[in-house]
């Protein structure tokens, strides 16, 4: 995986509540400074703004035999590296940009999955991030290479 080439969103996920099973769907609409609507994680304030959308690719999910969304994440992507994405950085992706806020640390509900899989998912849990321009995201939309902070829509790193 490279950060020079455009990924793709290979899937999108709702967490509509706590221990509830995440909903798959086709497009979702990300609101600047709030989160995904309709997501548990969707919030302006606190801890929570940092943590508004997480994201993993796929590539990391098939090493450890996993399917989109049992990591709990609303965006699953293919062909981008998104662990080397340093906090800061922005990701166009479909119609909207997020600020990447750091990485998501594997907590213990990953060894419900499996045994073990909290310490193999170390540095490769996916990454948060906060909704910065308002947009909709559909399966199949274009991930873009990271940007600056200081940049819009403009070209890669």
């Amino acid at each position: 995986m490279t950060l020079s080439r455009n990924g793709t969103v290979v899937a999108l996920h709702l967490y509509l509540g706590h221990r509830e099973p995440m909903r798959s769907v086709a497009q979702a609409a990300f609101v600047a400074g709030h989160g995904i609507q309709g997501d548990r994680h969707a919030s302006a304030n606190g801890h929570g703004q940092k943590r508004q959308v997480l994201l993993m690719d796929i590539e990391t999910l098939t090493t450890h035999g996993l399917q989109p969304g049992q990591l709990r994440e609303n965006v699953t992507t293919q062909g981008i590296d998104l662990a080397a994405i340093p906090a800061g950085s922005r990701l166009a992706l479909g119609g909207t940009i997020l600020e990447i806020t750091g990485g998501c640390t594997p907590c213990y509900r990953m060894d419900e999955l499996r045994d073990g899989l909290r310490h193999q998912l170390e540095e490769r849990r996916g990454i948060l991030a906060r909704v910065v321009t308002s947009g909709a995201v559909r399966f199949g939309d274009t991930v873009q290479p990271p940007m600056p902070a200081s940049a819009g829509k403009g070209g890669p790193v």
